[in-house]
């Protein structure tokens, strides 16, 4: 079989992966799209109450607007700022109610292995011609797909990292984790119950654990007995609280200036270079136990925001190069490494950066970056016109890279210049901003 004649898989229908579609469909290259929940976003979905500190002016692709605006949608003002529900429900519906994305979409089909047809990892005679097979498990059982490539948009928001600061669950936390709840829960909506006269832990240093310590700060507020108590690893917050007034994305400025305002005024009880090693649990409340054998707690709930990992079971057949640090693609590595980047200057990316020694196989969006916190909307736009541009032939159109985007107002110059990554000669410079959330926004 030719498998230039066989549509381009791509798994994943959130933005970025609804992104890629907009972009196939407008070079008129065949592709379907895979969705593990009944609908589009089924991770925007957790956190559909949460506004994004990007404006819609950095959360609508340019292929994607192209197509919509054809149709006669109208764009919201680009300088409002969008929760996650407002950004599924005026931008990625409307994208999936077009005929040339909606047709191509396959809801309920949770993708658990992706190979070569017929051919395992160790092959190589005719690997490269040979197509991609993609096993679904769906209303109807398992089902095959044969596809030309594979464009990988599942991000990881179903895979979070441990409560543990060694990587693994922290003893005791598998026991404890009906009270354990990650990412960011609706504690002024649809889990108050859950949250109100409650002793709460926040676990994490990010804008996921900003956000909640906020929301749980004001739930505080209003519900006497609620008490909050956020515990980070971090010896010193310092930049934590990120750039307030600097940052050039005023929401994200103003979240790090609430959360700090929460914990001057004592609503909000900051716990800090605490690295949990055991959580023990009894009569449905759970106490941390850090590594230097100091207690916090009891808590009746612990809201888990340590961030997320990609997962890679389903790739375990395909020959994937990731770095064995970060699990992000292994060339972005150097780029956007926390260990040595802040907000400084980071090299621009996109196929060339995103490939794998399988030909024709691309992850993109979040899961690309693994475990480094830096990724934005618009990033992942840029990295599927990239990789569509690529699979088209157009390599021209692939290789100009061009992105700029805001930064944050904190630096750590004392740690950039030594150890970045060289910047390439063939695209626009980008600022990657510092810790940019969980929720790709």
């Amino acid at each position: 079989m030719n498998p230039t004649a066989l549509p381009v898989a791509v798994i994943g229908a959130g933005p970025v992966g609804l992104a890629a579609a907009a972009h196939l469909h407008e070079r008129g290259i065949p592709f379907v799209v895979f969705e593990v929940g009944d609908d589009v976003a089924t991770s925007v979905r957790d956190w559909a109450h949460v506004q994004l500190f990007s404006p819609w002016s950095y959360n609508i692709d340019p292929a994607a607007r192209r197509l919509l605006e054809a149709s006669g949608w109208v764009a919201p003002d680009g300088d409002e700022h969008p929760t996650g529900g407002e950004l599924i429900e005026h931008y990625l519906v409307p994208l999936t109610s077009l005929p040339g994305i909606g047709s191509a979409l396959r809801t309920n089909r949770l993708v658990t292995g992706i190979t070569r047809a017929g051919t395992d990892k160790i092959t190589t005679a005719g690997r490269s011609e040979t197509p991609f097979q993609i096993t679904t498990e769906g209303p109807f059982g398992p089902e095959r797909t044969l596809a030309r490539a594979v464009i990988d948009a599942t991000g990881t928001w179903f895979t979070p990292n441990p409560v543990g600061a060694d990587g693994r669950p922290a003893i005791g936390e598998r026991h404890a984790a009906d009270l354990i709840e990650a990412g960011i829960p609706d504690v002024l909506g649809r889990d108050r119950r859950r949250y109100a006269r409650r002793r709460v832990a926040v676990v994490g240093s990010g804008h996921s654990a900003q956000n909640a310590v906020r929301d749980l700060a004001v739930l505080a507020e209003r519900t006497p007995g609620t008490e909050v108590t956020w515990i980070v690893r971090r010896s010193d917050p310092g930049q934590m609280f990120g750039g307030k007034a600097n940052d050039q994305l005023p929401e994200r400025g103003r979240l790090g200036a609430d959360a700090e305002h929460v914990v001057d005024n004592g609503v909000v009880q900051l716990v800090t270079g605490f690295r949990t090693d055991r959580i023990t649990y009894a009569s449905d409340q759970a106490t941390l136990v850090a590594v230097d054998g100091r207690q916090v707690g009891p808590f009746d709930r612990i809201v888990n925001a340590t961030g997320f990992r990609p997962d890679m079971a389903m790739l375990s057949e395909l020959r994937v190069d990731v770095d064995p640090v970060l699990q992000s693609a292994r060339a972005l590595a150097p780029m956007i490494d926390p260990n040595v980047h802040s907000c400084g200057s980071v090299p621009p990316h996109g196929a060339a950066e995103l490939a794998h020694p399988e030909p024709g196989f691309y992850i993109v969006g979040a899961k690309s970056y693994g475990r480094a916190p830096t990724f934005l909307l618009a990033t992942g736009y840029e990295q599927v016109r990239s990789v569509v541009a690529d699979l088209a032939g157009d390599h021209a159109a692939s290789k100009d890279v061009q992105l700029i985007l805001p930064e944050t107002g904190v630096c750590s110059l004392d740690r950039t210049p030594a150890h970045a990554a060289p910047v390439p000669d063939r695209t626009t410079l980008i600022t990657v901003p510092d810790a940019a959330g969980v929720c790709c926004n």
